[in-house]
């Protein structure tokens, strides 16, 4: 091969690989943005379904895919053993949806929680040697690290978790780093652990003690590397390496679920409860920077014209949010200007995902709504599983993986 040939797949194969796997929420930047060139934009049972297999129990847990692996969690309640369940953690061949192999993590009370919630809502992470799981035991976090055989490495408790809604934040990867929300009604806190050791890196404390259930996103914005999260009344930002907080801004309500986007210089929110709120910020900051760096803000919106559980997606110059009442409302980066709003399903919890110019918004019934990005509303397909769906798919290889309430499904071109 030339020289030239050979460094330009050795600068592209980072790309290649993050193309390729989905490893944990909201896939390789944890944005919903997959670097595919092309997935299906219909199917139906008699149409781009390669598998469908069915998942024990109960989780909205999305899947994750690492080469030929899918990975998802669940719960399983036990017969004859009211409010107690098993945790599960199956891994699941890519190629005929066979399950590989599944492993009960822990059997323990079922905790108190939302009725959309479930008892496995957070979604693993993996890096193609390990996946790490979170689940909630007698108010104790408990993470554990399984190899791709199935074998336990570690596990390791955090701290307490108290939450009346339960708990759902996944875990996340940065480097060496495996990072646990878990903001809380009671002293909240990020934690991070060697991903390999299991042992305690950093811990930093968070401020107002209010539950959320949000995902840090990752980005390198303002010439560093931020993690940034909502949740306990606030946003903030923090350097991943060390927990050391950059900047926060306080509010703009007091619960969050949904993750941030990073788009065109501004990292994007929508919330939440008992307030409904849009806003665009920017990242270079220092300290408390509520009244400085907020580049746009629409405030106490009606609930169907934000989301609180649904977490946004950009593309291009735009953002689009989903609110759980399903209205679609798309926004300029730059200015926070609306560009329309549409009416999608009735009830929306999963969260989309963006493969070349089409995003993807699954509804509560099953139905993936699929929308042309771009200025103008165009819904191109309405397909239906034919079960509900609370989790957000997963896109790897030119395949997309929807979990339903029942299966697992594998939509690809062709059966």
């Amino acid at each position: 091969m030339p020289r030239r040939l050979t460094l330009l797949a050795l600068l592209l194969s980072p790309l290649l690989l993050h193309a390729d796997n989905w490893p944990g929420w909201r896939g390789p930047r944890g944005d919903g943005v997959s670097a595919e060139a092309r997935v299906p934009l219909k199917w139906g049972p008699a149409e781009n379904i390669r598998w469908k297999t069915p998942i024990p129990g109960v989780g909205h847990s999305s899947p994750v895919v690492w080469g030929d692996r899918v990975f998802v969690t669940s719960c399983e309640e036990l017969p004859g053993k009211p409010r107690t369940g098993n945790r599960l953690l199956l891994c699941i061949d890519r190629k005929k949806g066979g399950v590989l192999w599944r492993r009960t993590l822990l059997a323990a009370p079922l905790e108190r929680k939302h009725q959309l919630n479930s008892f496995a809502s957070s979604t693993p992470v993996t890096d193609g040697k390990h996946v790490w799981v979170t689940f909630l035991q007698d108010n104790d976090v408990q993470v554990f690290c399984y190899d791709f055989a199935g074998h336990k490495v570690w596990q390791r408790s955090p701290g307490k978790f108290y939450s009346v809604h339960g708990f759902c934040s996944s875990p996340i990867l940065y480097k060496q780093l495996l990072i646990v929300n878990a903001d809380q009604d009671a002293l909240g806190y990020l934690a991070a652990f060697d991903k390999d050791t299991g042992d305690e890196k950093w811990r930093t404390d968070r401020p107002n003690r209010t539950r959320s259930y949000c995902v840090p996103v990752i980005a390198e914005a303002a010439g560093r590397t931020q993690m940034v999260l909502a949740g306990s009344k606030c946003v903030a930002s923090y350097d991943p390496a060390t927990g050391e907080q950059l900047w926060i801004i306080d509010g703009p309500t007091e619960q969050y679920v949904a993750s941030l986007v990073y788009q065109d210089g501004l990292f994007f929110l929508t919330t939440g409860f008992p307030e409904y709120h849009l806003m665009g910020i920017r990242p270079d900051g220092k300290g408390n920077v509520t009244r400085t760096h907020v580049a746009w803000h629409h405030k106490r919106l009606p609930a169907k014209h934000a989301a609180y559980v649904p977490s946004p997606i950009a593309h291009g110059h735009h953002f689009y949010v989903v609110s759980d009442l399903g209205v679609l409302t798309c926004l300029e980066t730059k200015t926070g200007r609306i560009v329309y709003r549409e009416q999608l399903g009735e009830h929306h919890s999963a969260s989309p995902v963006a493969v070349g110019d089409y995003l993807f918004f699954p509804d509560d019934q099953g139905v993936t709504h699929v929308v042309r990005a771009g200025a103008d509303f165009r819904q191109v397909a309405r397909n239906d599983i034919g079960e509900d769906c609370y989790a957000s798919p997963a896109v790897s290889r030119g395949e997309i993986f929807l979990r339903g309430v029942r299966h697992l499904y594998c939509i690809g071109e062709g059966k």
